[in-house]
């Protein structure tokens, strides 16, 4: 899967002159908790978030009249808060890479170009969405977590144990175990209980983790 399958677009942008206020509105209205930020010319110069606004702005304990407080922070532009140095991202990058550089820089969002110019932007929300599909979080089923052999066919031995019974894999996700010699293995099935699914893969896992039906 790539980027470019679950960015968000059109992707709504800012320009460097514009008050922070407006853009904490235009965060409000659109459900939104950055902004990447555009010059006149179309090109990236910055990404701007919400905590950055929010920091920005003046506190609620100042001495500050109203008067004032309008005044001062009408003066307050983006250019003055944002990151100018944006980590960006291709839409034919792979999703798991964007995951990477996203946990790697700890940003919450990764500008996608195209070009050079922005056309979409993918969110950690985006990910934990995928997330969701890739365990079948939002599919009723019996969800199974097993370490097995990190070796060749093991994994295949499993899911046939599975396919022999009628069983029927809704999602499958494979993850590090307990040592390099074992990987955890969770799964959401359906068609079969959860005494058929226990006995048939007892033999091709080293540890039952977990069993349910949610």
């Amino acid at each position: 899967m790539l980027v470019k399958e679950r960015m968000s677009y059109p992707v709504i942008t800012v320009h460097p002159d514009m008050p922070i206020m407006d853009a904490l509105d235009l965060m409000q209205k659109e459900h939104i908790r950055r902004f990447p930020v555009i010059d006149k010319r179309g090109h990236l110069v910055g990404i701007v978030s919400k905590t950055d606004l929010l920091h920005a702005a003046p506190s609620a304990a100042t001495s500050l009249n109203v008067w004032e407080v309008n005044y001062l922070v009408s003066k307050i532009t983006i250019k003055k808060v944002m990151t100018p140095d944006v980590s960006t991202i291709e839409g034919d990058t792979p999703l798991e890479e964007a995951a990477r550089i996203m946990a790697d820089n700890k940003v919450g969002g990764l500008p996608v170009l195209n070009r050079g110019k922005v056309v979409g932007i993918i969110t950690e929300t985006d990910l934990f969405k995928i997330f969701l599909e890739m365990l079948g979080a939002r599919e009723q089923g019996i969800r199974l977590a097993v370490l097995v052999p990190n070796t060749r066919g093991e994994l295949a031995k499993l899911t046939k144990s599975i396919f022999d019974i009628g069983g029927s894999i809704i999602s499958l996700g494979t993850f590090m175990g307990e040592n390099s010699e074992n990987r955890e293995v969770t799964m959401k099935i359906e068609g079969v209980s959860v005494n058929e699914i226990t006995n048939a893969t007892q033999p091709f896992v080293e540890k039952l983790i977990d069993i349910r039906e949610i």
